[in-house]
């Protein structure tokens, strides 16, 4: 019988090494999968790449990985949030790398990687710092860029209810970067609110399918826990 859950976080992230490359869904914190990270920090991974919309918030989750000097390199659209105080702090010092994609070709980097195209071609960075270096190409009179896709060799995401397939379901913001980044890790890893039945998710409602899914772990959420961070 096939079961992909698995008791908890630490178990779950025990197999991420240092250096590893790391998507984390999430529109900054809704959707973001932050007891998983809190199990990273514990386990003391480092030298992470870590590839997200933002760059954090406040000192839990990616926050708190920043802070705490475990990630060498963000790759994110909005990086200088009111909330990501550590990354601001490293950046300036220089003791963080930052790759500033915009976000809509962000998504489709993803995207493709997870469809297994070698790239795409877009008009937006085109004539700009962000376009400098990358192979250009006019088509019907106007410029535009390439850009390769975004793999990871881990793949974090937040769903509201999954099963022991892998078949997870997102809720309202729950569903924005999870989706496509699910597919583009080599190995991914869900932290869900809800465990149910094979057969509990209606199929029209099944936003990634199990074949994409490696482990799963169900944390109820608390009823104190806000996206932001833990109860206090």
């Amino acid at each position: 019988m096939i079961d992909k859950t698995l008791k908890t976080c630490e178990e779950a992230v025990a197999k991420v090494f240092d250096g590893a490359t790391i998507m984390l869904g999430g529109f900054g914190d809704p959707g973001l999968p932050g007891r998983l990270l809190e199990a990273l920090r514990k386990q003391g991974t480092k030298n992470l790449s870590v590839i997200h919309n933002g760059a954090g918030s406040g000192d839990w989750a990616l926050g708190g990985l920043i802070k705490d000097g475990r990630v060498r390199k963000v790759t994110a659209s909005f990086p200088n949030n009111p909330g990501a105080i550590a990354f601001q702090d490293l950046y300036l010092k220089g003791q963080i790398e930052l790759e500033l994609v915009p976000q809509g070709t962000l998504a489709e980097r993803i995207r493709a990687a997870g469809a297994g195209l070698g790239g795409f071609f877009t008009p937006t960075g085109a004539g700009t710092e962000l376009g400098k270096g990358k192979e250009t190409r006019v088509i019907d009179g106007r410029e535009y860029v390439f850009e390769k896709p975004l793999h990871a060799d881990f793949a974090f995401v937040r769903a509201h209810r999954g099963d022991r397939l892998g078949n997870l379901s997102y809720r309202k913001a729950m569903r924005n970067f999870n989706v496509p980044m699910a597919t583009a890790g080599n190995v991914t890893i869900a932290e869900v609110d809800e465990l149910v039945p094979v057969g509990g998710i209606d199929p029209e409602n099944v936003h990634t399918p199990g074949i994409f899914v490696d482990h799963l772990v169900a944390l109820p959420r608390h009823p104190k826990l806000v996206e932001i961070g833990p109860p206090r």
